[in-house]
């Protein structure tokens, strides 16, 4: 297995190069709007990172209190469905079958927490607004060959990032993909034998 490495920040004229490389998402054909997703999810990882990391940052000097109180709760409520999903065969497969759903789900219940303890705002503005960009871009973007073929190592395990660990963690590789990479996988182990 490869080791995980961050992908290289894209430049500003292949991140948002113009209207010509976005379209409206196709939302009757589920499967090619998830691969889009996914797909610019993983290529553009270091710049939805910094994205997030501007927002964030910009939140938290408002108010750095809240801030903590949004990433513990945060955090811990992620960390619990992960474990839970591991340990519950019916929560894993609803993980499984409905991916957005499950996020949705651990994203509504952090708010939950997060209006018991009064920290709403600040979740609604440092986490969920580089979240909703996040979405919105990778889902008008369109790919190009550069990206299909960066995506297809990572997927089969040629190439590893923190993005592609946290898509496996949702169960968002391609099972037959993950079948390649266990092969590739085993064929190495006996090559190194």
């Amino acid at each position: 297995m490869a080791k995980v490495e961050i992908t290289p920040l894209r430049s500003w004229d292949d991140f948002f190069p113009g209207s010509e490389r976005f379209a409206k998402p196709d939302f009757n054909d589920m499967a090619r709007l998830n691969n889009r997703v996914v797909s610019n999810l993983l290529y553009y990882q270091t710049n939805y990172l910094l994205l997030a990391a501007v927002v964030f940052l910009f939140v938290g000097f408002l108010n750095p209190l809240g801030m903590l109180t949004a990433m513990a709760v945060v955090t811990a409520v992620f960390l619990g469905s992960l474990w839970a999903a591991d340990n519950k065969a019916a929560i894993n497969n609803f993980k499984r079958q409905n991916p957005t759903s499950f996020v949705v789900v651990v994203m509504a219940a952090s708010y939950f927490v997060l209006s018991l303890l009064g920290s709403v705002t600040v979740f609604m503005t440092a986490i969920t607004l580089p979240l909703i960009l996040i979405v919105i871009h990778a889902s008008f973007r369109l790919r190009n060959m550069k990206n299909k073929l960066e995506n297809k190592m990572e997927l089969a395990g040629l190439k590893r990032s923190p993005m592609g660990l946290l898509l496996e963690a949702l169960d968002q590789q391609e099972e037959n993909v993950q079948k390649i990479q266990n092969f590739l996988e085993a064929k190495l182990k006996e090559g190194l034998k």
